[in-house]
C-alpha cells in the first residue's frame, strides 16, 4: 500500500496490522519502498553534530556578550570571571543532559533519521490532499532529533541559569549582573522562535552566519578603539589580555564556520585554509589608516 505525500506512513500495529496513512512516531521514518515507518538508528552526520555545535555555541557567546556589555570593564576581573565560568558551565551542563535525555537514554550519543532535504524541517507544509478531497495530516520530525532536542537544550539552559545565576550574581556584581540574567531571558526564547520558523535554514546556512558574524564582530571590535594606528592597535591587542582573548574567540569561530563549510572533506586542501583565520584582524588592522574618521577631510 502507497502513502500520498512525502511524509505520511504505514504504523505497525501491535496484531502485525498496518494503519492507515499518516504521520510516523518520534524517532521514526517511512521507508520509502515499503512506506512503513521504521525506527531511526542512524549516528548523526559531522555535520549534524556541527550545528548542534552550533546552538551551543550561540548561546554561549550571547551569554559572554551581555556580561561583558553589563560590565563596563575594559579589563578581566575576578566577578567578571567568575560569571562567564558560571555561564559557561551552565550552558555545557545542558548540552550534556540533553544528550544523557536524548534516545538512546543514558550515552553520549543519539539516535538520527538523517536530513536529506530543506522541506523535511517542514513537514507541516507538505500535508496531502488525495484528489482534492480530505486533507491527511502527516507533521512529524522528519529530522529528528535535530527539532527537539534543540528546544530541550534551550529550556534546560533556561532552567539552570535560573537556578545557578541569581545566587552568584548577588555576591558577584549584584547591581550589574542581574541584566544579564534580564536578557538571556529575552535572547533564549527568541532563539526558539527562530528554531521554529527557520530551523531548516539555519541548518543550512549557519557555517556561513558564523564566518559572516566573525568577521564583522571582528572589525566591530577594532573599531571601537580610539586611537586606529596600526601601532596601537597591535599593542593593545597583545598587551591587554581581554583584548587578546576576544581576539582569540573570534578565530576560533573563524575556524569553526571554516571546518562547518568544508566539512574536511578533502583534508589536504581544506585544513590549509585554517591558516587564513588571522585574515580578516590582519586586514582591519593593516587597511585601518583608510578609514580612520579622525583623519576624513571636508
Amino acid at each position: 500500500m502507497a502513502c500520498p505525500g512525502l511524509y505520511c506512513g504505514l504504523v505497525q500495529l501491535p496484531d502485525s496490522k498496518l494503519s492507515d496513512c499518516g504521520p510516523c512516531p518520534r524517532g521514526f521514518k517511512r521507508n520509502e519502498t515499503t512506506y512503513i515507518c521504521e525506527l531511526c538508528t542512524d549516528n548523526p552526520s559531522f555535520y549534524d553534530w556541527l550545528y548542534l555545535g552550533f546552538t551551543v555555541l550561540t548561546i554561549i557567546v550571547l551569554h559572554w556578550f551581555f556580561i561583558d556589555m553589563i560590565s563596563m570593564r575594559r579589563s578581566f576581573t575576578k566577578d567578571i570571571l567568575i560569571l562567564h565560568s558560571v555561564a559557561f558551565m551552565e550552558v555545557i551542563i545542558a548540552a550534556f543532559v540533553s544528550l544523557i535525555l536524548s534516545p538512546p537514554i543514558g550515552n553520549l550519543t543519539l539516535y538520527s533519521c538523517r536530513v536529506k532535504k530543506i522541506s523535511d524541517w517542514y513537514t507541516l507544509f507538505h500535508n496531502p490532499t488525495p484528489n482534492f478531497e480530505q486533507k491527511i495530516y502527516c507533521t512529524q520530525e522528519a529530522v529528528y532529533p535535530l527539532y527537539t532536542t534543540v528546544f530541550l537544550f534551550y529550556g534546560l539552559c533556561l532552567i539552570f541559569m535560573l537556578t545557578l545565576r541569581p545566587w552568584l550574581s548577588k555576591k558577584y556584581l549584584p547591581k550589574q549582573s542581574k541584566m544579564a540574567i534580564y536578557a538571556a531571558l529575552y535572547f533564549i526564547p527568541i532563539l526558539v522562535v527562530m528554531h521554529v520558523l527557520i530551523g531548516g535554514i539555519l541548518y543550512y546556512s549557519f557555517p556561513h552566519l558564523i564566518l559572516i558574524f566573525s568577521v564583522i564582530s571582528c572589525a566591530a571590535h577594532f573599531s571601537v578603539k580610539i586611537d586606529q594606528s596600526v601601532k596601537s592597535l597591535i599593542l593593545t591587542t597583545i598587551l591587554e589580555p581581554r583584548n587578546l582573548v576576544i581576539l582569540i574567540g573570534h578565530w576560533c569561530l573563524h575556524a569553526y564556520g571554516i571546518i562547518a563549510l568544508t566539512q574536511l572533506v578533502n583534508p589536504t586542501v581544506n585544513a590549509p585554509l585554517i591558516l587564513l583565520i588571522p585574515l580578516p584582524a590582519l586586514f582591519y588592522i593593516l587597511t585601518s589608516k583608510f578609514t580612520d574618521p579622525s583623519k576624513a577631510k571636508f
